[in-house]
């Protein structure tokens, strides 16, 4: 700085030096993390909602996408500052353990089961736990997650109606009371990478429908089964509970809590679509 400028000339340009870099430091602070299911993800909603919710309020979602069980982890954590998923036991249980705040419902779609168009096990209707004991009954491969997400969870609910505990059962083979399906394999894997698993090798898989119709690479796989109750997929939100973890950016958290709960972001999830067909249904429209 010149030495020639006044001493009070100087410290107010130091000042206002300060208080700019100060001023910066807070916008790029203006962030939250938030930890949410594949299905979100991939289905490419978020690059549909995240926009528009930053414009509305100036703040920035960093999302990370993983199965919903790894997400509300970590939130467990403390390395997130809200949830967005789609397992609501799960859900209840993480806030009731006090990791959650309040959760809001927030948008649903369905589950639809998968599979190659000739459906060698006839499982083609809307019954899901008919379509299984087919499966189970034929051997046909069936790509499982396996992965503690949402859809996973769901998958396992449905596995037991049909009268197979697939979580405590051993691969066909080896000793034990319970036997998996022959054809039943786990990838531990997104949902990407379980309809890509499917589509080459003729496999059946359970999936959201929401990255269903994102999916690319379809081979000859078709929707099988859908339009059962029980396939219905609720989605909701939580705002991590600061009292556990006190780096918890609440205010900012609870301002993306509650504008996807808005009119503004329940019909910005109903605007999305993919080929016109409405992906996400919002729960307050």
């Amino acid at each position: 700085m010149d030495l020639n400028v006044p001493l009070a000339w100087r410290r107010l340009i130091l000042a206002l030096g300060f208080l700019a870099a100060t001023g910066t430091a807070c916008a790029q602070d203006k962030f939250i993390v938030v930890a949410s299911t594949t299905s979100t993800e991939q289905s490419g909603l978020f690059s549909h909602l995240l926009p528009q919710f930053k414009a509305a309020t100036g703040i920035e979602a960093r999302v990370v996408a993983l199965g919903t069980g790894q997400a509300l982890d970590m939130g467990r954590r403390g390395d997130a500052d809200v949830v967005f998923v789609h397992d609501q036991a799960a859900e209840e249980k993480f806030a009731a353990e006090g990791f959650g705040l309040k959760r809001l419902p927030v948008m649903y779609n369905d589950f639809v089961l998968i599979g190659p168009l000739a459906d060698p096990s006839r499982t083609r209707g809307n019954d899901i736990t008919a379509a299984l004991q087919k499966l189970a009954a034929s051997g046909a491969s069936f790509i499982s997650r396996g992965d503690k997400s949402g859809t996973h969870a769901a998958e396992l609910r449905y596995w037991k109606a049909a009268g197979t505990v697939v979580a405590a059962a051993k691969p066909a083979g080896e000793a034990g009371q319970a036997v998996r399906p022959a054809g039943y394999k786990e990838c531990g894997c997104g949902m990407g990478p379980a309809l890509n698993m499917a589509a080459s090798t003729g496999a059946y898989v359970l999936a959201d429908r929401g990255t269903w119709l994102s999916f690319k690479n379809r081979a000859d796989l078709a929707v099988l089964v859908e339009g059962d109750k029980r396939l219905f997929n609720q989605y909701g939100v939580m705002v991590v509970n600061p009292a556990k973890h006190p780096q918890v950016k609440q205010a900012l958290a609870q301002q993306f809590a509650d504008w996807v709960v808005s009119p503004s972001g329940q019909a910005s999830i109903a605007a999305y679509k993919i080929g016109g067909e409405q992906v996400f249904f919002p729960n307050f429209r």
